[in-house]
């Protein structure tokens, strides 16, 4: 989770800041995922919530760190509605080592069949 302070609502710039990103970032996310729609306060100034911040994070690390398109980061984010970043990372992680470990068990009987396969060939000549 990134550090935010007790405040319940936080301008474009502080959002900004919190994500590390830039707030003319933040304002191209608003067009083009529906989920982040931070309200606007009396002088129609953004103020984003700790949950909309949550959300830009989610969007972050799709576009980031996983290099998602903006198309697909839209499509994997309305799967992802309502389940935290931390699951969602946690879940990806052990998926991937289970199949990791499935491969790995195929290529190990791959390799033990070749090499039972080269030291039947050496014994018949």
């Amino acid at each position: 989770m990134l550090i935010m302070d007790k405040r319940l609502y936080f301008n474009i710039s502080e959002a900004a800041e919190i994500l590390g990103l830039q707030a003319n970032t933040l304002r191209y996310w608003e067009k083009e995922f529906s989920v982040l729609s931070p309200a606007k306060n009396r002088g129609n100034n953004r103020v984003y919530s700790k949950k909309d911040i949550e959300i830009a994070e989610k969007i972050k690390y799709l576009l980031y760190d996983e290099r998602f398109t903006i198309e697909g980061a839209v499509k994997v984010m309305k799967k992802l509605k309502g389940i935290p970043l931390e699951t969602y990372k946690k879940t990806k992680k052990m998926m991937l080592d289970k199949c990791f470990l499935a491969d790995f068990e195929k290529l190990c009987e791959i390799l033990k069949a070749i090499a039972n396969s080269d030291s039947g060939v050496s014994s018949e000549s």
